[in-house]
């Protein structure tokens, strides 16, 4: 697992977008489309390069019931190996 302290942001050439063709969050990269599901938006929306893991997983849970910061940090390696987003 990451450490707590570090910090996801999108990767240079990715954005964050909404589909509303689809009706879903959309990650734009240089090479393609990435749709997501609501879970992964809701991750990727709180990765700003300033926001350390423990600080996406409070806000998540004031959000809805039952976060794990696992779960959380395996979003996120998914995202990371898709190359979606860096850590900082």
């Amino acid at each position: 697992m990451k450490a707590t302290a570090a910090r996801p942001r999108l990767r240079r050439g990715v954005r964050l977008s909404f589909d509303k063709v689809r009706e879903r969050d959309v990650v734009l990269l240089p090479e393609g489309v990435l749709v997501l599901n609501p879970t992964a938006a809701a991750v990727l929306a709180l990765c700003d390069g300033g926001t350390p893991l423990t600080g996406i997983v409070a806000a998540l849970s004031e959000r809805y019931r039952g976060v794990s910061g696992q779960d959380v940090h395996d979003v996120l390696a998914r995202l990371a190996d898709r190359q979606v987003i860096e850590w900082v």
